[in-house]
């Protein structure tokens, strides 16, 4: 069964763009932008920048549309990423390189087709492949077409084309909250976000001296969970840092000794912490990560640490979860490109027994964080990142209410086959 026409329409994505070299380069940063601050990253004008998004609509012989945005995450261009996405460089590429192949491709299953995205195309313009954020959107599509043709849901096809069970619970999701906004922060506790609050720490100058605002900020939401959370409601506490940690404490045995004063603060809750240290390479980030998680293990109440920059491809996971430098990978979701990638990162990620989160950014849309929802339900990973935007209401209903409806669908499948 093949598509009998596709569009491709550009829109906006679910939050914006940030050069993050220009923002830690900067001695002061202003959020929403500043024009005193020049990009530093290929692609940027200006340091902020609103995202973009070409949704891919294929219009199937059903009647049906099976729709897959492509989408990029917020600092694009960094630390390996692809550059950033501007959806008008992409439109000739996909009018006369995809939609032919398009209108000839064969919806019935998905595996191959998105082996075929990620190995067969060729961006004339770059010389390499087609943009990760192409490769998202595209294999969004596909695998939508693939469930729409056998009237099943996104998760019971991955189940059935990688021999997954799906999960008969919602995995749990990391919502994503403002640092300033403690209403917000109060909403996910009576909501009982089993992750919270994440609040990204970009600038050194948001931990403050000696990491003293960050410590501060640990605290506080520690104590904001046990005064406002109801009895039994237990969540793991996670902030983004983006590396502002490694700029701040010269050596790796300071950088661990906070650490562990950070553990202290988030009492008596487990406390994540991603991208404490961002390298300028991919090998000394494995290896200093994979030395600052040694040096935790003599702390007996120990902070975990999430991978992020410079673990963008699936290759890349596989090496971080080989060398046994973190306790869990962030899987950006349109970092890899292709769906069957981050499936097959969490799958990897089980078998050698690292935790992951299937992730992504702010900067997507409803579309594709329905599809990591189901995604999720077939692959069950630790947990998920709220998205899009960082509204946390938004994204927590998307997700939790499309992994129940998911899990609803599945055990309504199930019965009929019984019958």
């Amino acid at each position: 069964m093949n598509p009998i026409d596709v569009q491709f329409v550009v829109g906006i994505s679910g939050y914006f763009v940030k050069d993050l070299q220009a923002v830690r380069q900067s001695p002061q940063y202003n959020p929403l932008g500043d024009e005193k601050i020049l990009p530093q990253t290929p692609g940027f004008k200006s340091i902020v920048q609103a995202g973009q998004v070409i949704s891919i609509l294929l219009h199937l012989p059903t009647g049906g549309i099976a729709v897959g945005d492509c989408v990029d995450v917020i600092f694009s261009g960094a630390a390996s990423r692809d550059p950033l996405f501007v959806a008008d460089e992409h439109l000739e590429v996909l009018e006369s390189i995809v939609r032919p192949w398009l209108l000839r491709c064969d919806i019935s299953s998905f595996r191959q087709n998105a082996e075929k995205v990620e190995s067969e195309f060729l961006d004339p313009q770059r010389g390499c492949k087609l943009h990760s954020a192409i490769r998202y959107g595209l294999t969004q599509a596909l695998l939508a077409a693939t469930a729409q043709v056998h009237g099943c849901t996104i998760a019971e096809v991955i189940s059935h084309e990688w021999n997954t069970a799906i999960s008969d619970r919602p995995i749990d999701i990391l919502a994503s909250c403002h640092r300033n906004d403690t209403l917000q922060l109060d909403r996910m506790i009576m909501k009982q976000a089993s992750l919270l609050p994440h609040a990204s720490f970009v600038h050194v100058s948001d931990v403050g001296p000696n990491g003293s605002i960050l410590a501060d900020y640990v605290r506080f939401v520690a104590g904001r969970v046990r005064a406002r959370g109801c009895s039994g409601y237990w969540p793991r506490l996670h902030f983004d840092v983006y590396g502002t940690l490694g700029d701040l404490f010269s050596n790796l045995k300071q950088l661990a000794t906070f650490l562990n004063e950070l553990a202290h603060a988030a009492q008596p809750y487990d406390i994540l912490i991603e991208s404490p240290i961002i390298a300028s390479s991919k090998a000394e980030q494995i290896q200093q990560l994979a030395e600052l998680r040694k040096l935790l293990l003599q702390y007996p109440t120990r902070v975990k640490i999430v991978a992020d920059e410079w673990c963008n491809t699936l290759e890349d996971i596989k090496e971080f979860a080989d060398a046994g430098a973190v306790d869990y990978v962030q899987i950006k979701m349109p970092d890899l490109g292709g769906i069957d990638n981050s499936i097959e990162a969490v799958l990897y990620c089980g078998v050698k027994g690292i935790g992951c989160c299937l992730g992504g950014s702010a900067n997507e849309t409803e579309i594709s964080a329905r599809i990591t929802a189901q995604v999720a339900l077939a692959t069950n990973p630790d947990f998920l990142l709220s998205k899009p935007g960082i509204g946390a209401d938004e994204g927590l209903t998307i997700l939790t209410n499309e992994m129940l409806r998911g899990i609803a669908l599945t055990k309504r499948s199930r019965r009929m086959s019984r019958i």
